[in-house]
């Protein structure tokens, strides 16, 4: 019995710490308003590592039986495409640009992590998730100081003429700045459209406020 009590506290102790380690992950790409956050990185991990107990643990009955006519890997193999799925929904084409590679890999990461230490391997799960954090936050940091730019949102308010778009992007193009509209929505009093802005300095981005609040059909501009 006793043997039974140390066993499952060891599975314990492994959905733990796959939970922390996917918490880990999630919480970064959470507070840059990724599309997986928290509860997406730690559903993966948690999953992954029970899979993992299933794979490793999960046949010892038939072991016993005398029947070695399977393979307890398969399960850890099918974990690592079934979690290709699940990053494919989270890819998508905005502006002639991908977006989500990072977020995909990262909940395939994940779930490699929630596998390691599914497996016992503590050490090894626990670096990767020290590893991806770090990847994560330095070379976001890297990548922003190599476009020599800030990037903000913000929102546009217009009448709703039918033509927020089209007046939109001829603000953008008179501002001269790299933007991408992000999202459009209606409102009760006109369209709310949300755009991507990179600027080097802040006269590039007094001008983009100028020109959209001189255009007639806008009735307001704020950062988002």
């Amino acid at each position: 019995m006793s043997d039974i009590i140390v066993a499952y506290s060891e599975y314990l102790l492994r959905l733990l710490v796959s939970v922390i380690c996917g918490f880990a992950i999630g919480f970064e790409r959470k507070n840059r308003n990724k599309e997986a956050g928290i509860r997406t990185h730690v559903i993966v991990a948690l999953a992954s590592c029970l899979m993992m107990i299933v794979s490793k643990y999960g046949f010892f009955d038939l072991m016993e039986a005398g029947d070695a006519r399977f393979d307890g890997s398969r399960i850890a193999s099918q974990i690592v495409s079934g979690i290709g799925f699940l990053g494919a929904g989270m890819i998508f084409v905005h502006k002639n640009s991908i977006k989500g590679l990072t977020t995909a890999a990262g909940i395939w990461a994940t779930s490699g992590i929630g596998m390691a230490i599914g497996a016992g391997l503590y050490v090894i799960g626990i670096i990767t998730t020290l590893l991806i954090v770090f990847l994560q936050v330095f070379l976001h940091i890297e990548f922003k100081a190599l476009k020599h730019g800030t990037t903000s949102e913000y929102v546009i308010h217009l009448k709703n003429t039918g033509r927020g778009i089209d007046i939109v992007q001829n603000i953008i193009a008179e501002s001269k700045l790299n933007c991408d509209i992000i999202s459009v929505s209606k409102k009760d009093d006109g369209v709310r459209i949300v755009v991507e802005i990179t600027y080097t300095d802040n006269d590039m981005l007094y001008k983009f406020i100028k020109n959209a609040v001189s255009t007639d059909d806008v009735l307001e501009v704020y950062s988002e």
